[in-house]
């Protein structure tokens, strides 16, 4: 009987040691498990705990050649929440300029461009996703039309939450055609397009300017049609916009009827960044 007992101490003594380092391995895996790959560090730029649960992926707010880090570090120092970690990716022509430092692109080459732009955001966003983590989108100016193009081609779900700011939905005709032509414009009041006769000169800003162009050209309520709800989305807005113009009747109508939560400033695009963004992050992230 002793011999027996014996043997089931040392089959339970084992078994409980097994368990013990495969709790260890499994606590050791879920921490590893939230670092940053090296793959996606080349893909962006991050300021905050790189284990942090909750992430916000920042979409820089022009089109440029190289990735900006001053909107997630001012991000960084003036949230009340420093658990987030917060990130910016970068767009496919920021990864390899050569895209646009040479002649005129098309707009072909343009959509190209933006197509793996999104495609890059779509990999980084699954990335943390897979890692069980939260991600919340934020896109302001240029970059709320890639949050748009994002949305309409990966689903609504591939994220958690967007906040969406200083963007439109259904840009003027005559503003994105415009710069088809490399020439910018305004909205006077934040209403009436105005075309600037002035054309880009520089080959790289002729070319940044084509990739807004074919952002801009593309008709939102359309390409978000497909979504009923569109709750996971704030809109904020100005109604003295005067680069982007300010949100139609028609724009409005079309997210306040899909459940975004909806706020609008008097102000024009600088201002009403300034004065909502952190309102914009506490109503659309829970993050102070």
């Amino acid at each position: 009987m002793n011999v027996v007992m014996k043997k089931i101490n040392v089959i339970l003594g084992a078994l409980f040691a097994l368990f013990i380092l495969s709790c260890s391995s499994d606590n050791n895996n879920d921490d590893n498990d939230l670092t940053i790959s090296e793959e996606i560090k080349d893909l962006i730029y991050f300021n905050g705990n790189e284990k942090a649960n909750t992430v916000v992926i920042n979409i820089q707010s022009g089109s440029d050649i190289e990735l900006v880090a001053d909107e997630v570090d001012f991000l960084r120092q003036n949230l009340i929440d420093t658990n987030s970690l917060l990130v910016t990716v970068h767009q496919a022509q920021t990864l390899n300029p050569t895209l646009v430092d040479g002649d005129d692109i098309s707009l072909n080459e343009a959509t190209a461009i933006n197509i793996e732009t999104v495609d890059i955001l779509s990999r980084v966003i699954t990335y943390f996703k897979e890692q069980g983590r939260t991600v919340h989108i934020f896109g302001e100016s240029f970059g709320a039309f890639v949050t748009q193009e994002l949305i309409a081609e990966k689903g609504m779900n591939i994220a958690d939450n967007y906040l969406i700011m200083i963007g439109r939905l259904d840009m003027n005709d005559v503003i994105w055609q415009g710069l088809l032509e490399r020439r910018y414009g305004y909205f006077e009041n934040g209403i009436t397009p105005i075309l600037e006769d002035e054309v880009a000169v520089d080959n790289i800003e002729r070319n940044l300017v084509m990739l807004a162009a074919e952002f801009a050209s593309n008709k939102y309520t359309q390409k978000l049609n497909q979504f009923q709800d569109l709750s996971k989305i704030t809109y904020i807005y100005g109604k003295a916009d005067e680069a982007v113009g300010r949100l139609t009747e028609s724009e409005v109508q079309f997210l306040a009827s899909r459940n975004a939560n909806i706020i609008v400033g008097e102000g024009n695009h600088d201002e009403t960044l300034n004065q909502f963004i952190f309102q914009g992050f506490e109503e659309a992230f829970g993050i102070e």
